[in-house]
């Protein structure tokens, strides 16, 4: 019997090592390394260096040792050979061993194996040979050895074969021609407060501040553009431009480190009330549909730079405003309030725009995530692709995201006026605006000035030649 202990012994001992011997050690990414760029046919790109493979699959090693999956169908040519012949000699040196399946996230034995569990098992056997010596003369013991090394053998193997949810880590989905694929949520390095200040700088003046934190980079501004406004809606609610006070602590606040939404939410049923990004100008920029879901520009309700007034008499666009381009060049035009850039028609290098995927971006050569505007819907951005965090006191579709600047309404919203066109708008002076507008042959104008006290005068004059006038002081 005693012969029969010991075989089991070295039995279970031999069984450890030869899995240790023969397991494959994760984490290959040490810090330094250089780590393999690979280009996908929409023109986006992924770093990580080859692991292993499946049949049509690749697995890239990231920094610190993540994982991800990359089907070899959405890689540019030339990856999509060397991914190739990888899967080739993968498969030939490693036959002998059963693959990961990394759809079901499930390990093979000697993966789940480490140190902890082999010094657990040592001990086991420790205790185990030091009781036999103790209670060698109980016959009732060896049976009962023989069940406990059985049982930790069996515990093992039970533990090794569960699934593991540290080997393919979370991921973002990005549109690709013929499907979608995954991508790694990995960290994003904190924005250069640098580079923001940049895309702001050809726009600063007394009416355009910034500072930041190390969390914010924050805006202050008047909401007023230094190009002309409101020439060329059809569809007017008789709202007006007005300085708004988006200074102080309300100001525009632009997250540094930005964080990839799990689920990224979409512009078509939510962010119907306040703003999603800001323009450089110090502008900012409404989802493409009003509040009641219908599309800004196509019913008119915008002027010739994609901007109109809310029932705050506060100016905003709703579609891109790709004319910045001709002050910024290549530089970001806004920055959504998820933190990511938006580019004007064309990739910060100068190269033609990428595909653009459902939330309207893409992933740049600096494998950081950016938008970009365009003239169709839905302009700016279709789904926040970073994190944002909700008003809890808004609901969809009219909820909003905080932090944001909020408007200061003067007066009472009016309501639209159907017919008219606005078909010129200018300042008379420093502080006074004079907007014309026309139903058929017949004009209207609205003509108002302000003090350095915030009071305001108007002056509507309806296209009947009837004048009404009020005054409005700003608290």
């Amino acid at each position: 019997m005693r012969n029969v202990l010991h075989l089991n012994n070295l039995f279970i001992i031999l069984l450890v090592l030869s899995l240790k011997l023969h397991a494959h050690e994760g984490g290959h990414y040490s810090q330094g390394e250089i780590l393999k760029v690979w280009h996908f046919k929409n023109g986006q790109s992924i770093s990580g260096n080859f692991l292993y493979a499946t049949k049509n699959e690749i697995i890239l090693e990231q920094k610190e040792g993540s994982l991800v999956k990359i089907p070899i169908v959405i890689l540019a040519k030339n990856d999509l050979k060397l991914a190739r012949f990888k899967i080739k000699k993968y498969a030939e040196i490693h036959q002998q061993y059963t693959q990961r399946n990394i759809i079901n996230n499930q390990v093979p034995f000697f993966e789940m194996i480490d140190i902890r569990f082999f010094g657990y098992f040592l001990v086991t056997i420790l205790i185990l040979l030091w009781l036999s010596k103790r209670l060698k003369n109980q016959a009732y013991f060896q049976p009962l050895q023989r069940v406990a090394l059985y049982s930790f053998c069996l515990g093992l193997f039970i533990l090794a074969c569960k699934s593991s949810s540290d080997i393919t880590p979370a991921g973002t989905t990005i549109a690709i021609t013929g499907g979608t694929t995954t991508t790694p949520s990995t960290s994003i390095s904190k924005t250069s407060t640098s580079f923001i200040d940049s895309a702001f700088t050809p726009y600063k003046s007394a009416n355009l501040a910034i500072k930041w934190d190390d969390t914010y980079f924050y805006v202050s501004s008047n909401g007023i553009p230094t190009h002309n406004m409101m020439v060329g809606i059809t569809s007017w609610q008789q709202q007006v431009p007005i300085a708004q006070p988006y200074t102080g602590t309300n100001h525009w606040s632009i997250p540094l480190a930005p964080v990839y939404a799990a689920s990224p939410v979409s512009t078509k049923t939510n962010f119907m009330k306040g703003a999603v990004a800001l323009a450089v100008n110090g502008v900012p920029i409404f989802n493409a549909l009003n509040n009641r879901g219908e599309d800004s520009f196509l019913i008119g309700e915008l002027d010739q730079w994609g901007g109109h007034c809310g029932k705050g008499d506060d100016y905003h666009y709703h579609a891109a405003p790709l004319h910045l381009s001709a002050t910024s060049g290549l530089k970001p035009i806004a920055f959504a309030l998820d933190g990511f850039a938006v580019y004007g028609a064309k990739e910060p290098d100068g190269t033609i725009m990428k595909t653009l995927d459902e939330s309207h971006g893409h992933v740049g050569s600096n494998t950081v995530y950016h938008y970009h505007g365009t003239a169709d819907y839905p302009y700016v951005v279709g789904s926040m692709k970073g994190k944002v965090t909700l008003d809890p006191a808004t609901t969809a579709p009219e909820n909003q995201i905080i932090p944001q600047a909020f408007t200061n309404p003067l007066r009472p919203a009016l309501t639209p006026l159907n017919g008219a066109s606005i078909t010129a708008f200018s300042a008379p002076t420093a502080s006074s605006y004079l907007l014309t507008y026309k139903i058929g042959a017949k004009t209207g104008t609205v003509q108002y000035s302000w003090t350095n006290a915030n009071l305001f005068a108007f002056v509507f004059t309806d296209v009947d030649g009837k004048q009404t006038n009020a005054t409005y002081q700003r608290k």
